[in-house]
Formats: C-alpha cells, sequence, structure tokens
C-alpha cells in the first residue's frame, strides 16, 4: 500500500503534481521509495538534491573521504567550512534542510564488495554516480543479483553519458562496458555545469521509472558532448554470455537467492 501524504507534502509538491502522469498517486511512489545514490559528489550530490526536493522518502547516501575545496566548483550540497570532514553528512544535512519531511541515510564508507548486497537490499532504486569503475561494477553486480533498477550516469571532461538498467530487461553495465578503461580520478577537468547538467537527467530517469512518468532510457544510452550541445541515443546489446547478467550468471544467481528475494520496481 502507498503512503498518504500530509498537507504539508501536498502543499510542497503541489506544483509537480499537476503534471499529467505524475499526480498524487505518483507522488505517492515517490515517498513510498528508498533510493541508493552512490558516489555523492558533484554527479551524486546533485543528483540526490533534486530526488529529494521531489520526494522520494529516503535517500541513503554513500560516500567515503573529506571534502577538498576543489570539490567545491561542482558540490553543490557542500560548504567551504566543511573542507576537511566528510562530505556525505555535509550532504545529509543540506538535504535535510531542504526537505526535513524525507528520511536519510548517510554512510561515509566507499562501495565495497563487504558492504554492497546490504546497501542494495535496502534500496528499490541505485542511481550509479561513482568516480571509478570498481565501484560501478559492483554496484552493478549486486542490482542483477537482487533485481534493483539502476539508473548509470558517468561523465568525463565535456562528455557524459546515461542510462537505465532493469535487470532481466535490459543489457548490464557489463554488456555495455566489458573491458574497463583505465581511470583517474584526478586525470581530467570538472566544470560544475557539466555534472549538474547530468545529474538532473539521471535524477529525472529515476523519477520517470519509479511514477511511470515519461519513457526512460530502457535499453538506451544517451551520449552527450556539452561542449557542443551534441545528444545522441544508442541502443544497447544485451550479451547473452555475459559475466554478470547472461543465462549461465542468472542460472547460478538463482540457485543462491531466497524464495523472496526483492524484485525491481
Amino acid at each position: 500500500m502507498l503512503p498518504t501524504l500530509t498537507p504539508t507534502e501536498i502543499d510542497r509538491y503541489r506544483r509537480q503534481m499537476m503534471l499529467p502522469g505524475l499526480g498524487e498517486t505518483g507522488q505517492r511512489q515517490l515517498k513510498g521509495t528508498t533510493a541508493l545514490v552512490t558516489g555523492v559528489g558533484g554527479l551524486g550530490g546533485t543528483a540526490a538534491l533534486y530526488l529529494a526536493v521531489a520526494g522520494v522518502g529516503k535517500l541513503i547516501l554513500v560516500r567515503g573521504g573529506d571534502l577538498q575545496r576543489d570539490d567545491l566548483n561542482r558540490q553543490v550540497l557542500m560548504t567551504d567550512d566543511w573542507v576537511g570532514k566528510p562530505r556525505v553528512f555535509k550532504a545529509r544535512e543540506t538535504l535535510a534542510q531542504l526537505n526535513p519531511d524525507i528520511a536519510i541515510a548517510a554512510v561515509c564508507e566507499y562501495v565495497t564488495a563487504d558492504n554492497i548486497d546490504d546497501l542494495v537490499q535496502q534500496a528499490d532504486i541505485a542511481l550509479d554516480c561513482a568516480f571509478d569503475f570498481k565501484e560501478r561494477d559492483l554496484l552493478n553486480a549486486a542490482c542483477v543479483r537482487w533485481g534493483k533498477p539502476m539508473v548509470e550516469a558517468a561523465m568525463n571532461s565535456m562528455d557524459a553519458y546515461l542510462t537505465t538498467i532493469v535487470p532481466g530487461q535490459t543489457p548490464c553495465l557489463t554488456c555495455l562496458f566489458p573491458e574497463k578503461p583505465e581511470w583517474n580520478r584526478w586525470g581530467f577537468g570538472v566544470l560544475g555545469a557539466v555534472s549538474g547538467t547530468l545529474a538532473c537527467l539521471a535524477a529525472l530517469e529515476a523519477i520517470k521509472l519509479i511514477t511511470g512518468l515519461g519513457d526512460p532510457l530502457l535499453g538506451q544510452l544517451l551520449t552527450m558532448d556539452l561542449a557542443r550541445a551534441e545528444f545522441a541515443k544508442r541502443r544497447t546489446y544485451h550479451d547473452p554470455d555475459c559475466a554478470v547478467c547472461g543465462q549461465s550468471a542468472q542460472s547460478s544467481v538463482s540457485a543462491r537467492l531466497p524464495d523472496t528475494a526483492p524484485v525491481s520496481l
């Protein structure tokens, strides 16, 4: 059963509930959703901001490390006086001030093989905004194992890509990138408006998937060259022999999962 909206929430979300295809039912679906956001930086933090103000009922924010001053050109949840402190706690504080009607859990850890299954099982949907493929692959595999949809967003300089992955329906991240590129988190420039642009689209993908509003990027990869304002959609290939979501991999997963394993939205 979907949660009811309080008078304050009805007032807060009144303008977005006017959207055809969302309405009060969609708003209640948002309230009943727990979203996991990994990599709460310029991309993940901004995506979390728009999920918070849209009324997603609970956010689980996962990011290790302390805030550095050169993060401030893009990490809009941060303030200069927080430099040197764990950024995920500041993210929780800022979001709680923006919307006190939602629940926010802050996990000051990086994604690891030891914590990812527990994190994914607590959520209904995940947003992959991590800074390297090690964390991304761990989240992708866990979402496939537990049948949870994942919004995949990444950027490099002025380029970005976005897709939505639903286990059993779409290719997974390993289908898209079977060979992982070398990645240096300090090796490329970052403009805050680029990460912010992608973050808004990632949050919108999650909202669409939760509420049924519009058409999410299922089986499609949206690529963006923001230096030229060029956007393209490409169909993604579902590898039947994928080590993560292929037939043999899924047979192995099914044999290990309990009968009560969660399903996707």
